[in-house]
């Protein structure tokens, strides 16, 4: 996460915080970690969906422990982060009329601290008045931390694709994922049983999936986003799955039940289709 180094909010001479980074959480924007959708991710925090979303900003205080701020002008927070990713500095500094609230401790791993005050620490319980937010536990392998490498593929689409030879798709017997991703068409095998945990696994999220085109899902579980041409990322999450996707490519598919495996899923008949529905009902940033 982009953040400056010595931006402060101020609410009074004692309530400076050291803004370290920001993030969005809006139905079209949110840190997936925190959940399949956007209401999810804002049950996590306690915090009600807003149709316009929140800007996160996570900061230390005097003392040097964490706090998230969530405040309602998205647009400044969206600015900021723009501006940061750009190598530019911007002094985030959000107006008190636009604080929704001040909640201890942060929900997202940050990898830096503000310069001199001590060491980032959660608020004491007098302070804090609720339990702390932290992050998910991504150690082991469960829906955060699938969620996770889903969020890597869509950042790192072409180095991923590259491993994909798309001869294997037309294998009618190609071999189930195990330690290297492996070539499962978005059609049961014709002939023969190989690889059909993992094609039942994709059948079921293909089938939910397509479900959510007549569906709506929970706001925020289908995202297209921005990709080279004239194609568009697609993002979806479902129960113990997730799926990245572009509108003119291949699909790849985690599961919950099949731990740090990444299933590609070939174009076929049937997903070219399926990706341009998703993207027509998708929710896209503003």
């Amino acid at each position: 996460m982009a953040g400056p180094d010595d931006d402060t909010i101020t609410a009074g001479d004692d309530d400076a915080l050291y803004v370290l980074t920001a993030v969005l959480l809006t139905p079209a924007q949110f840190p997936s970690v925190l959940g399949d959708d956007y209401p999810e991710a804002c049950a996590a925090l306690g915090l009600a969906p807003l149709a316009d979303g929140y800007g996160l900003v996570l900061g230390q205080d005097g003392d040097g422990a964490r706090w998230t701020v969530v405040v309602d002008d998205v647009s400044l927070v969206a600015v900021a982060i723009a501006s940061w990713d750009c190598g530019m500095e911007y002094d985030l500094s959000p107006d008190e009329r636009s604080m929704v609230a001040a909640l201890p401790g942060w929900p997202l791993a940050v990898a830096v601290a503000a310069p001199g005050v001590p060491a980032p620490h959660d608020p004491a319980p007098e302070i804090a008045e609720q339990q702390p937010l932290s992050p998910p536990d991504t150690s082991i392998w469960g829906p955060a931390q699938r969620r996770l490498g889903a969020d890597e593929i869509a950042l790192q689409w072409a180095a991923w694709r590259e491993q994909i030879d798309d001869e294997e798709f037309r294998r009618p017997d190609g071999d189930a994922a195990t330690e290297k991703p492996s070539q499962v068409d978005d059609e049961p095998a014709k002939g023969g049983d190989g690889g059909s945990e993992p094609r039942s696994g994709i059948q079921r999220v293909l089938a939910e999936a397509r479900a959510y085109v007549d569906t709506p899902p929970p706001l925020g579980r289908v995202r297209s986003s921005f990709a080279p041409g004239d194609a568009r990322t697609l993002r979806a999450d479902g129960p113990g799955w997730s799926m990245v996707a572009r509108t003119d490519d291949i699909a790849f598919v985690l599961l919950d039940e099949k731990p740090g495996e990444i299933l590609p899923v070939g174009r076929g008949p049937e997903l070219p289709g399926l990706l341009d529905a998703l993207d027509k009902m998708a929710v896209r940033p503003s």
